[in-house]
């Protein structure tokens, strides 16, 4: 065990022998100027280069925009008006002065008619009898079709007055005298007039048409 304590003794010893040994070479070089010359191998030598400056050149001002001459503006002259007053006493005109009493008035005009409200006639399907019944014979084994416009003149009966005439033909003369002819034997809703019937004349297209 004192072995052991006089082994850290020496330890220690030798420990803060050499730490003052490096205090006072510290010492020393900072007497010595060696601090400097470590300095100054450590930084690294600042080399400096002069510019020189470039001298501006003054320039002369660019020239004004050329200033542009504007026409005068013409102002019209104010347009007066003076209103000169009459004096009536001094006039020369002749005034016309009458007793005579004023014409009477018009008399308002009458009132229009009213319109007549007029329904033409209407073909009576059920007691017409059908178009196929007037079918020419030859049109049909031809194999022939056409429409037929007839004009014919309803009585307030509801039957043909006068002969039916075709306005429009249908290209075939058998059909149109067939439907001239179906016309005539057709029954219809009389025409009226502010509903009172009357007789009136209308046109209708009349078709034959193949249904075999």
């Amino acid at each position: 065990m004192a072995a052991y304590v006089q082994q850290n003794s020496q330890r220690r010893m030798v420990v803060l022998a050499v730490i003052v040994a490096f205090h006072v070479l510290l010492m020393y070089g900072l007497v010595t100027g060696l601090a400097r010359k470590v300095v100054e191998v450590v930084a690294a030598p600042l080399v400096t280069d002069l510019i020189e400056e470039m001298e501006q050149e003054d320039k002369p001002p660019p020239p004004p925009p050329p200033q542009l001459e504007r026409p005068p503006v013409q102002v019209p002259p104010p347009e007066v008006s003076i209103d000169i007053p009459m004096d009536s006493s001094n006039t020369t005109a002749i005034s016309d002065v009458t007793d005579r009493p004023a014409p009477p008035a018009a008399p308002p005009a009458p009132p229009a008619p009213p319109a007549v409200v007029r329904v033409a006639p209407k073909l009576d399907v059920r007691r017409s009898p059908p178009t196929d019944d007037f079918y020419p014979p030859s049109a049909r084994r031809a194999e022939i079709e056409g429409v037929s416009t007839v004009r014919a003149c309803v009585g307030p009966d509801g039957r043909t007055s006068g002969e039916p005439t075709v306005t429009k033909t249908s290209g075939n003369t058998s059909l149109d005298e067939a439907a001239a002819k179906w016309a005539k034997r057709a029954r219809w809703t009389a025409g009226t007039e502010d509903g009172k019937a009357v007789e009136m004349c209308s046109q209708f297209n009349v078709r034959f048409k193949l249904t075999d």
